[in-house]
């Protein structure tokens, strides 16, 4: 059986993809699969870390308007719909599964030139036009939310099995000293999606003395993109700073709020390991993040300010009255756990192996 896996860009495409592949090769050892991204792209240092072949073609960005980019789209699309109908090619691809991105739409314009049966997951309720193309050209269309514009069955978003297996409550004192953090203060954790998010970063530097004053420790992940504006001032308690972490499960584990963006990835992710959140939603796009995070705060499972409205004065008004508040954090805690699904990535797996077949 070969496989190949389309998505990249950010981990919101390509995380999914690989959490699929670990499902796919815990279901069968023996099958082959190949990622396919752009040089653009994390694909470029979170797939070969995985341990996964990532086969890489030219960039396609399908403009939303009439720019002058349009007019050189068709010779470039057809450049890298001929790149990854190579790829089928000579890995003989069995199916081909796609998560949007700019490598989607080439690589589903192959498949179906190529006769490969196409799978398409979407994990945001409003779909990008890459996975809105690949819809049309299959009947295999899977989503990540329940109520979404794409017509598919809902399974859920494939996870990491270290996000799906972690039990917050048991991890949280290792997780807490991994990190230098004291077992026994609030703890929020600030991180802004894969990329971070500057709004965020400032917001939450600004409110370090004010969180430090309350008793309130954090851990905050600048993004790769991201530089500190400025240092929070030594001293206790900890104000961790960090450019990236690849242990996002202990992450979660030590924290007890986190103030975040609401990618479809980080609103899976927080809602599988029962984290409540305070959701800035990003303020591009198609307002699919505002949507993630309102289904959440529904329920309970969070708050939500828009990212104008972000300011340490939030912060101070709206994050510490949670922290400070355990049985609130446990009740939050238990709401959003409730529209988590953990059996995503076995689920579509299932399917794929299926389709294959």
């Amino acid at each position: 059986m070969r496989v190949v896996l389309a998505g990249g860009g950010t981990a919101g495409h390509i995380e999914p993809a690989l959490a699929l592949a670990d499902a796919l090769r815990q279901l069968d050892p023996g099958i082959g699969i190949t990622c396919v991204g752009t040089e653009r792209g994390l694909e470029t240092r979170l797939v070969p870390a995985r341990g996964y072949d990532l086969e890489l073609v030219p960039a396609v960005p399908l403009p939303r308007t009439m720019t002058p980019q349009l007019l050189t789209m068709p010779g470039r699309l057809a450049v890298a719909v001929n790149a990854c109908a190579g790829i089928l090619d000579r890995v003989s691809a069995d199916v081909l599964v796609g998560f949007g991105g700019y490598v989607a739409t080439p690589a589903y314009l192959a498949a179906k030139r190529r006769g490969v049966p196409i799978v398409v997951h979407e994990a945001n309720p409003r779909p990008g036009l890459a996975n809105r193309l690949g819809a049309r050209l299959t009947d295999h269309v899977f989503t990540g939310f329940p109520d979404s514009a794409l017509k598919g069955a809902y399974i859920g978003t494939p996870l990491r099995r270290e996000i799906v297996s972690l039990d917050r409550l048991s991890t949280g004192d290792r997780a807490r000293s991994w990190f230098g953090l004291e077992s026994d203060r609030p703890t929020l954790l600030v991180f802004g999606g894969s990329r971070g998010s500057r709004a965020i970063n400032l917001a939450a530097l600004a409110a370090a003395p004010a969180l430090r004053a309350a008793g309130v420790q954090v851990l905050h992940v600048l993004g790769p993109d991201n530089a500190a504006d400025r240092e929070p001032p030594p001293g206790d308690p900890q104000y961790v700073l960090l450019p990236y972490i690849d242990r996002m499960d202990l992450a979660y584990a030590a924290a007890d709020l986190a103030l975040c963006r609401s990618g479809a990835l980080t609103c899976a992710e927080m809602t599988a390991v029962g984290l409540p959140g305070a959701y800035v939603p990003l303020s591009q796009g198609n307002g699919e993040q505002r949507v993630n995070a309102e289904r959440i705060v529904a329920v309970g499972g969070g708050l939500v300010v828009d990212d104008a409205e972000l300011s340490p004065d939030w912060i101070i008004h709206h994050v510490l009255p949670i922290l400070h508040d355990p049985e609130r954090v446990a009740v939050m805690s238990e709401a959003a756990a409730r529209l988590g699904r953990k059996d995503a990535d076995i689920m579509l797996a299932k399917k794929v192996l299926e389709i294959a077949r």
